[in-house]
């Protein structure tokens, strides 16, 4: 007997607080109208009767769940593994005997604006990935991650424990190995397959099990469904587009300093840059221009407003930021 396929669209949404990269999250309902008690990604059905593409529909079910009206979206991947969705309300009566297929979306916007919508908060980036954030040296929990991944790799016997240890080495930075900041799919999907992520036990079924506070902290808040899996993607995505393409500037407003810049970059990148090597790579790029004011709200002395500089996308090729050239 063959089954249904119901599609799914989920979207990231992206912005900067005080310096912190920010997601939309929602909690969402089920058929009794009992809230997750998970966060999960804005989320709803594509229909292909109402909705003409993707993207219109996209946006129609995110300002009605959150009351937020996307800017810059683009597509980010297509999530179809076989158990993924929980039946919520707001995929309808068809989900639960269905093969839920997900299209995510990357979205961007220059400000968390509260919406004021019921089940919907911003929720910052390290609640759910901790060990990604370097911006202040070396994440303590990643201690506490190596132990767990050496265990796992140890029950392991021959070239597998090998095979293990080494790849938990690459993606965790593990005896002195280089920090990579694009391996954030990777680093998830290693603390599945070795069941330190809550979400390996549930989607096979099986109790958690005992855990202690200080590997749960580490490990990071679970999601709903594959959401984390999906917000993984979106933050590898754009931690890469920073270093081809002048993404950051969409979650800039029209007039910032080079300090929230810089702070934008290295909320996202999660790791710190030398501020003149900076300031130095954006004049190469001709990117920015100064509008020839101050803002009097940096806390110290005022600083310059500059606006980025749109026209010079259709005018040139423009690449990104350099990120490991402007490391602090």
């Amino acid at each position: 007997m063959s089954q249904s396929i119901v599609i799914g669209l989920s979207a990231v949404i992206v912005a900067i607080r005080d310096g912190e990269a920010m997601v939309l999250t929602v909690r969402p309902r089920d058929a009794a109208g009992r809230a997750s008690e998970l966060a999960g990604l804005p989320f709803g059905p594509f229909d292909p009767q109402a909705h003409r593409t993707f993207e219109l529909a996209l946006r129609a079910f995110v300002t009605q769940q959150t009351r937020f009206e996307l800017g810059y979206v683009e597509q980010l991947y297509t999530f179809g593994d076989r158990g993924r969705e929980a039946p919520v309300a707001n995929m309808g009566p068809d989900a639960a005997a269905a093969r839920v297929v997900s299209v995510g979306y990357l979205a961007l916007t220059p400000a968390a604006v509260e919406t004021h919508a019921p089940d919907t908060e911003w929720s910052s980036w390290s609640r759910f990935f901790p060990y990604e954030d370097w911006r202040g040296g070396r994440p303590r929990v990643l201690a506490v991650l190596e132990t767990a991944l050496r265990r796992w790799a140890c029950a392991s016997r021959g070239a597998e424990a090998a095979n293990r240890l080494a790849r938990a080495r690459l993606a965790f930075a593990l005896d002195d190995a280089p920090w990579n900041e694009e391996r954030v799919l990777e680093r998830y999907e290693l603390l599945y397959e070795a069941g330190l992520a809550p979400e390996a036990a549930r989607d096979r079924g099986e109790s958690c099990g005992a855990v202690s506070e200080e590997l749960a902290a580490a490990v990071g808040e679970p999601m709903i469904s594959d959401h984390r899996r999906i917000l993984a993607t979106a933050l590898q995505r754009l931690r890469g587009k920073l270093k081809y393409r002048p993404v950051v500037f969409e979650l800039m407003p029209e007039a910032f300093t080079l300090s929230a810049l810089q702070r934008a970059v290295e909320a996202i990148s999660g790791v710190p840059l030398h501020k003149q090597n900076f300031r130095r790579a954006l004049e190469r790029t001709a990117l920015v221009e100064g509008l020839g004011r101050l803002d009097a709200d940096t806390g110290g002395r005022p600083a310059e407003l500059f606006r980025f500089r749109r026209e010079m996308l259709s005018a040139r090729p423009v690449s990104g930021l350099s990120l490991p050239l402007l490391r602090d």
